[in-house]
């Protein structure tokens, strides 16, 4: 079994370094992809034995892990790990995620921030919270955390879903694809460093929201 890390990131020079450090600490090979920065992101990854991937600008962090997914795929990996680069992810869960997924036969292993929600800016926690209760009433899935980004991939799910969003909508996108096409999603614990990264995050509240709620309607 092979396993690789994925990091997509834009304009996070101040926090990618640590992550990295602390990703690469797994044994894994990592691959960032630098999503059109204008900051110091591309000689920040530079600075590591990591693969680096460019975009010659800004597409979207949807964009930036479906390059990702690509590369893992070509090169054969079993499965993915993604984690956000703005430091809110715990990168010493990357081997425990990756390792109880493969133990479970789980193609799509959340590492869910339940509990931290309150954490969260409002519009933000409001719908995970929602989010949350709808993927369960559908699906019957233990989904316990609809938005964090760190998150177990298998190769073999990768592989059959084609995926279409370039925003933050396409981690709904996933979950309800691989949903339809039979495959398992599920959850496991992780406590976040940072419950939503709002500090560096370039999430738009408003406008990704409710991209993400129109995709969950879309493939319901």
């Amino acid at each position: 079994m092979r396993f690789c890390i994925v990091i997509p990131a834009y304009n996070a020079a101040a926090t990618l370094p640590g992550v990295i450090r602390e990703a690469l600490a797994s044994g894994m090979p990592l691959l960032v992809i630098n999503d059109g920065s204008t900051d110091g992101t591309a000689a920040a990854i530079a600075a590591f034995p990591v693969q680096r991937l460019d975009h010659d600008r800004n597409r979207g962090k949807g964009a930036a892990l479906k390059t990702g997914f690509t590369w893992a795929l070509a090169q054969g990996f079993n499965g993915v790990v993604t984690l956000d680069a703005d430091g809110q992810h715990d990168p010493t869960a990357i081997r425990r995620l990756a390792e109880t997924a493969w133990t479970r036969g789980t193609d799509i292993l959340i590492a869910s921030r339940f509990g931290q929600f309150e954490e969260m800016a409002g519009l933000r926690s409001w719908w995970n919270r929602f989010g949350v209760w709808c993927m369960r009433k559908r699906t019957g899935f233990s989904v316990t955390d609809s938005q964090s980004g760190f998150r177990w991939y298998s190769a073999k799910m990768l592989g059959a879903v084609q995926l279409a969003a370039d925003g933050y909508n396409l981690e709904m996108e996933i979950l309800m694809k691989a949903w339809r096409g039979g495959f398992t999603i599920d959850s496991l614990p992780v406590a976040a460093r940072v419950a939503d990264g709002r500090a560096t995050s370039h999430f738009r509240p408003v406008r990704d929201t409710w991209n993400i709620c129109m995709t969950f309607l879309r493939y319901m």
